[in-house]
C-alpha cells in the first residue's frame, strides 16, 4: 500500500466533492491518504480525512466576472503566506515519507511531489482544454489563452493525467486519459422525478436575474440570493444554502438556471436535467462548459438573459430531454480502476 499526498483546490465546491469519491476508494483499498486543502476544500474534507491547510490561489470575481489584475494583486499580496505553506508541505512530505501525489488542479502537492521526483498524477476537468482536441468561438480566445497558461502553471508535468468530460474528445497530450465526470454516491444512486419547479442557482446575489424571473409564468425555487421565503409575484421560493435541500430540488426539477461550473453541469445531465448556462464572464472553464453543453442540445447558453430567452428555453425543454436521453449515464469505476492501476505501476504495489 501507498503513502499518498492528495491535494484538493478549495475554491468552490466541486473540486472537494470529486475528491471525496476518490479519497474515500483510496482509503478503503488500504493507502494511507494526507490531504492538503484550504478554504471550501477544507471545511468539506477534515471531518472525514486527514487535512492539512495550505495556501490556495483565489480569484476575483467583481459583478459575476473573474477580474485578472485583481486575481494577480489579491495573490501577489500573500506570496509569503505561499512561501511558508510550500516550506512546510515540503518538511511534511518527508516526515509521512510520501511515496505519490495526486493533485485536483491545486499546485503546490505538485511541486513538493516534483522537488522530491514523487510520481504526480492529476486529476481534474480543467486539463480537457489544453491536454485534448477541443473546438470553442474565437471570440473567447484571450480567454482560453489565459485558461490555458493557469491550466499548465498549477499541476505542470504530472506523469498522467485523467481528465474528466461530459462530452467525447480526441486526445492530443500523452499520458492523458479521458473519463465521464467523478459523480457523487448520491447523485449516482438518485431516482430523478420531473417536478413543477425550475432550480435557480447563483454564486452571488443577481437582484436583475430576481426581478426578471418574477415575470415569467414558471415556479422557480432559487438558492444564492441571500434571502429566504416567497417573492411578492409568488413564484420564486428562495432558500437559503442547504446540501440535502438542493440534492432534494434537484432531483426533482424541471430543469435548472444557473451558472456553468464543471460539477453541477455534469450532475444535472446525469439526472436528464435540461440546463440554462449563465457562465460567469471571463471565467473561461465556465464559457467552455456552457458552450460544449448547448452543442450537445443539453440545454442553452446565454452571456445574458432576458424574458424571451427564459421562455424560449422552457419551450424547448422536450427538445433538451430527446438529446438527455442520450447522454451515456457512467460511474465511477473506469477512472478509479485507471488510477488504482497507476499507483500499483509508480509504486511497485
Amino acid at each position: 500500500m501507498a503513502n499518498i499526498l492528495y491535494g484538493v483546490n478549495g475554491e468552490g465546491a466541486g473540486h472537494s466533492t470529486r475528491a471525496k469519491e476518490v479519497l474515500s476508494h483510496l482509503v478503503a483499498e488500504g493507502h494511507q491518504v494526507h490531504v492538503a486543502s484550504f478554504d471550501r476544500g477544507l471545511d468539506n474534507l477534515k471531518k472525514q480525512f486527514d487535512v492539512t491547510e495550505i495556501y490556495g490561489l483565489r480569484f476575483a470575481y467583481v459583478n459575476n466576472r473573474v477580474r485578472y489584475r485583481r486575481t494577480l494583486a489579491k495573490n501577489l499580496i500573500t506570496i509569503p503566506q505561499a512561501a511558508k505553506s510550500m516550506s512546510r508541505l515540503n518538511q511534511l512530505v518527508e516526515e509521512w515519507e510520501i511515496d505519490l501525489v495526486i493533485t485536483d488542479f491545486e499546485p503546490l502537492t505538485c511541486h513538493a511531489g516534483h522537488k522530491k521526483r514523487l510520481p504526480v498524477i492529476s486529476i481534474d476537468n480543467q486539463h480537457c482544454v489544453t491536454n485534448a482536441v477541443v473546438s470553442y468561438p474565437k471570440r473567447w480566445r484571450r480567454d482560453a489563452a489565459a485558461a490555458k497558461l493557469v491550466t499548465r502553471l498549477m499541476t505542470p508535468r504530472a506523469n498522467a493525467y485523467l481528465v474528466l468530460s461530459f462530452f467525447p474528445a480526441p486526445i492530443r497530450k500523452r499520458n492523458t486519459f479521458l473519463f465521464p465526470p467523478l459523480l457523487r454516491q448520491e447523485i449516482l444512486a438518485a431516482a430523478p422525478s420531473e417536478g413543477d419547479h425550475v432550480l435557480v442557482y447563483v454564486t452571488s446575489p443577481a437582484p436583475a436575474l430576481a426581478k426578471l424571473l418574477s415575470s415569467v409564468r414558471c415556479r422557480f425555487i432559487a438558492y444564492g440570493f441571500g434571502r429566504e421565503g416567497k417573492n411578492e409575484a409568488g413564484n420564486i421560493f428562495y432558500k437559503k444554502p442547504s446540501q440535502d435541500g438542493f440534492f432534494r430540488d434537484v432531483v426533482t426539477a424541471r430543469a435548472v438556471i444557473a451558472n456553468s461550473g464543471f460539477s453541477l453541469v455534469s450532475e444535472a445531465l446525469h439526472l436528464g436535467k435540461p440546463y440554462l448556462a449563465l457562465p460567469v464572464a471571463h471565467q473561461f472553464e465556465q464559457i467552455f462548459n456552457a458552450y460544449w453543453l448547448e452543442k450537445c442540445g443539453y440545454g442553452a447558453s446565454r452571456e445574458t438573459l432576458n424574458k424571451e430567452r427564459v421562455e424560449a428555453f422552457l419551450y424547448n425543454l422536450p427538445q433538451y430531454r430527446e438529446a438527455l436521453a442520450q447522454y451515456p449515464r457512467q460511474g465511477n469505476r473506469a477512472l478509479l480502476e485507471k488510477l488504482d492501476a497507476l499507483i500499483a505501476g509508480y509504486t511497485g504495489g
